[in-house]
């Protein structure tokens, strides 16, 4: 058994809530903003007996690590929960807020278990901060995404 270690990271998108969930909601594109993620593949609900799973492989530093995950809640432009199944012992949320017609609120939340030997060294600052630096950049990505493509929508 390891230990948990979990990350908050939040941004503030200037797009209507509609773009801001329906670009998150688009896992398979999650590889263009995400740079640790080579890919999220959505699993065929006729040959997996699991709703909404995906299989995800993440590619960093010469790693690779692949792991399937389950959104466990889904409620419709609020919030998305996710935990995986096998491999990589992950799960986090996202709840994304209307701020006023314009402005949607996105807070990240991963998690995700390390033997406790690694677990040391990523709760110290330095490398426990990479991780979340790593994933505000991360999701500043999706944000400029998302405003560049509803800007690309509202002049045209």
């Amino acid at each position: 058994m390891g230990t948990w270690l979990k990350h908050d990271v939040i941004t503030i998108v200037n797009a209507p809530l509609d773009n801001v969930w329906n670009t998150w909601s688009d896992l398979d594109s999650m590889s263009l903003w995400m740079s640790w993620i080579e890919s999220v593949k959505t699993i065929d609900q006729e040959t997996s007996t699991l709703p909404d799973l995906t299989e995800w492989t993440l590619a960093a530093n010469g790693f690779k690590f692949k792991w399937k995950a389950q959104i466990t809640e889904r409620i419709e432009k609020n919030k998305l929960k996710w935990k995986s199944i096998g491999g990589l012992p992950t799960q986090g949320s996202v709840i994304f807020e209307s701020k006023g017609d314009q402005l949607t609120s996105v807070n990240l939340a991963v998690t995700y278990e390390l033997p406790r030997m690694i677990a040391r060294f990523m709760e110290e600052k330095i490398l426990g901060k990479m991780v979340t630096n790593e994933l505000q950049a991360n999701i500043d990505r999706f944000r400029d995404l998302v405003e560049k493509n509803y800007n690309n929508e509202s002049t045209n």
